[in-house]
């Protein structure tokens, strides 16, 4: 069995060392590339590891910016994070989509609105389905925090998620604040009721 083993990883050995080299020295550039820099990468996976904590961690370290792109919101402690922030005096600005935001169930985008935090509803697409929080993007060492996670008891609890946060990737972070402007642009501003 040990020989079979053996066998393949050399043949692999082969296959990969028989490849051209300019192949493996000059990748292909991929649409939207940045270039990626030391920093801090934190993987998470609900319901086994905290996520909400950590996010909550990171919005009471953000010291001038956060941008939310939200599906689905429905955590207690992550609105009163965001809510705290705001009070700190935290530039803090929501987009959300159009029918998901409209649900009742739980729904903390009104909380948010009546803190005084603008929301911004996206109605252009089928689906806003974005679950991203751009901190401090303009600050070195800001942070995207990005996945598969809504804002949402359910995500933390219930569901099987994950969870990035990047840490110090200047170049990632300011594409994702790009971006965030670009869909900010199209949306309607919260009419909070």
């Amino acid at each position: 069995m040990r020989l079979r083993h053996r066998a393949v990883a050399l043949s692999c050995a082969a296959i990969f060392s028989s490849a051209p080299a300019g192949a493996r020295e000059a990748p292909e550039a991929l649409p939207g590339g940045v270039p990626l820099v030391a920093g801090h990468a934190q993987v998470l996976f609900s319901p086994w590891d905290n996520v909400e904590g950590a996010i909550v961690a990171a919005l009471r370290a953000a010291r001038q910016e956060i941008l939310v792109h939200s599906f689905s919101f429905t955590s207690r402690a992550i609105a009163r994070a965001l809510i705290e922030a705001r009070t700190r005096g935290v530039d803090v600005r929501i987009t959300v989509d159009a029918a998901e935001s409209a649900r009742a169930d739980n729904n903390r985008i009104p909380e948010l609105a009546a803190a005084g935090i603008p929301v911004f509803v996206e109605e252009g697409y089928q689906s806003a389905h974005n679950k991203v929080m751009i901190i401090d993007a303009a600050l070195g060492g800001g942070k995207v925090i990005t996945g598969s996670y809504n804002w949402t008891h359910a995500a933390q609890r219930r569901n099987a998620e994950n969870v990035i946060i990047l840490t110090g990737q200047n170049a990632v972070t300011a594409r994702y604040r790009t971006n965030w402007e670009r869909q900010r642009a199209d949306a309607r501003p919260l009419v909070n009721r």
